[in-house]
């Protein structure tokens, strides 16, 4: 027991300085933070207004598709072979591979629509 406390407080004494020194990450990545920033739905023209809103929906909705998939991937690796739970999980991620497909058309042929309307609009 006091050999584990020595080794113990032994390496911690040797890594101190790693977290003591560590220096600020300076490349910042954008992870859209700033995006609802960017909608002004109150002094936007409504084409524009909705195409936002749409695609802010959108984003959502694939996000949550992405997680069931993940979802039904974890029901898989903790399946330990039973063939009720994988065939579970199949079924699962099948589901959001769908709801992906039908959401991602579903935002092409909103967007294809509203571009349309609005050249033919605009001359």
């Amino acid at each position: 027991m006091k050999k584990k406390l020595i080794k113990t407080i032994a390496v911690s004494a040797l890594l101190m300085p790693i977290f003591a020194i560590a220096l600020p990450v300076l490349a910042q990545p954008d992870i859209g933070l700033n995006y609802t920033s960017e909608l002004n739905l109150a002094n936007a023209d409504p084409r524009t207004a909705a195409v936002s809103l749409i695609s802010l929906l959108m984003t959502f909705l694939g996000i949550i598709a992405v997680v069931i998939m993940l979802y039904g991937g974890f029901v898989w690796m903790t399946a330990a072979g039973n063939e009720d739970k994988v065939a579970s999980a199949k079924k699962i991620i099948a589901a959001g591979v769908i709801g992906l497909i039908v959401i991602l058309a579903a935002f092409l042929i909103v967007n294809f629509v509203v571009t349309n309307v609005s050249n033919s609009l605009n001359g």
